[in-house]
Order: C-alpha cells, then structure tokens, then sequence
C-alpha cells in the first residue's frame, strides 16, 4: 500500500506531458490492486496551490485547479488518512533529530502508523525517518 505525495498526485495534471513512469507507476498500482492513500497534509498543499493562483489573480486557472482538486477529492474520499493523535507523537519524534521540511515529517508519520510506502520525488526528505520511500519518476 501507497502514501502519495503531492509531487506525485500532482504531476498527473499533466496530461500529455505526464512522466511516463509516474503513469507506468499508477497503471501498474491499478493492475495490481494496490491501495493508493493521499493524507490530509497533501490535500492542504493543493488547496494552498489553488489558493495561491487565486491570490495571484489568476482566475481560469484557479478554476481549473479547482475542479482537478474537487475531482482528487471525489476519487479519494475515502482514501485521504488524517492526522491524528498517533501521528501527532510519531511527528514530534521524527523532528528532533531532523527539524527541517515539517510538512513532510507529518506525511511520514502518517506513513509509518499505517505502514505504508511513500511516493515521492523528494526521496532526500524521507530518506533518515525509516519509512519505506520509492521514487516513480526514475
């Protein structure tokens, strides 16, 4: 089972410019059956994308993200794991020794109380937190 990581989820926006393995990545993931998880962290990262394109005016594309971030929601519903107590301790201890990139501390913590592997490009984030990490743009 699979903890998505925004970088990922979000580079499936890309249409025809798709990284041919992230996409390799999810066909294989739905061949197989493998449960596909978003936690609430990625979720607030693509409505502070979609937040930030409105700020900036942006207003065709704050909708088009918008409606892709609706649809993430839809598909995922119930999919997308909370941040809970549990997750809270893990997330405290994981900073100690690695303060930086706190968002990330908490998809790992997430991560390691379901015992699931992460998806990302930021391997070097997750890489010292003994979490299972893979890398499907390589």
């Amino acid at each position: 089972m699979y903890l998505i990581d925004t970088d990922v989820i979000s580079e499936l926006r890309k249409d025809t410019r798709v990284n041919s393995n992230v996409l390799r990545f999810f066909e294989n993931a739905d061949e197989n059956d493998h449960a596909l998880y978003l936690s609430v962290i990625t979720i607030g990262e693509l409505r502070r994308g979609v937040e930030i394109i409105r700020y900036r005016k942006d207003i065709m594309q704050a909708k088009r993200l918008e409606t892709w971030l609706k649809t993430i929601l839809t598909e995922y519903q119930e999919y997308i794991l909370e941040f809970g107590h549990e997750e809270a301790q893990v997330w405290g201890r994981l900073r100690v020794p690695h303060p930086e990139n706190a968002l990330d501390k908490q998809i790992a913590a997430i991560a390691l109380t379901h015992d699931l592997t992460i998806v990302t490009r930021n391997i070097d984030h997750f890489s010292k937190l003994g979490v299972s990490v893979i890398n499907p743009f390589i």
